[in-house]
């Protein structure tokens, strides 16, 4: 998209788009850095919301994930754009909005390893497996049909809690059950 359709697109004059923006690369440039900023900054403050309480690692994390579910609820079109155009922007500022998504990814590996004892690999293999969870409801969610952002995100924290111990066969031998269903976990 040019700068003059999306001048056209917004329902802007093309001189006031260049007036806050040189390019499209400032422009998403802009909307990266601010949403890992907002998304960051919101993490803070939900963690330190249940600080106060009692909360354990696995409280912690349920406000992680339902303030990440919340944002996403709110802005699916920026997340959209956070997952669809990671590597559009030049170099330097690609290092830039990949040393604020660090940040964040640092902040949820903490968490989940609070929650979990792991190695290294697969502490690392855990978290990028409950953002592909978070980061994707852009896609497919909708409140009216899925409930609430924090009805998703206890779901979610189930999922990333629990697993879906009742479905591997592993599971299904130790507790007695077939394994019919099968293939291996």
């Amino acid at each position: 998209m040019s700068m003059r359709e999306l001048a056209r697109a917004t329902g802007k004059a093309l001189a006031s788009s260049y007036s806050h923006f040189r390019s499209k690369d400032e422009i998403l440039f802009a909307l990266q850095s601010s949403a890992f900023e907002e998304l960051d900054q919101s993490a803070l403050r939900a963690l330190a919301a249940v600080a106060g309480a009692p909360a354990d690692a696995a409280t912690r994390l349920y406000a992680f994930i339902e303030n990440h579910i919340a944002f996403c609820a709110r802005e699916p079109d920026v997340m959209h754009v956070l997952v669809q155009e990671a590597a559009a922007l030049p170099r330097p500022q690609r290092a830039q909005v990949r040393a604020l998504k660090e940040r964040y990814f640092a902040r949820a590996r903490e968490l989940v390893a609070a929650v979990a004892r792991l190695d290294d690999d697969e502490l690392e293999r855990a978290t990028y497996s409950l953002f592909g969870m978070l980061n994707w409801t852009f896609g497919w969610y909708e409140p009216r049909k899925h409930g609430p952002a924090s009805v998703l995100a206890r779901t979610i924290h189930r999922l990333t809690l629990g697993g879906l111990p009742g479905l591997t066969p592993k599971h299904r031998a130790q507790s007695g059950g077939s394994a019919k269903h099968g293939g291996s976990a």
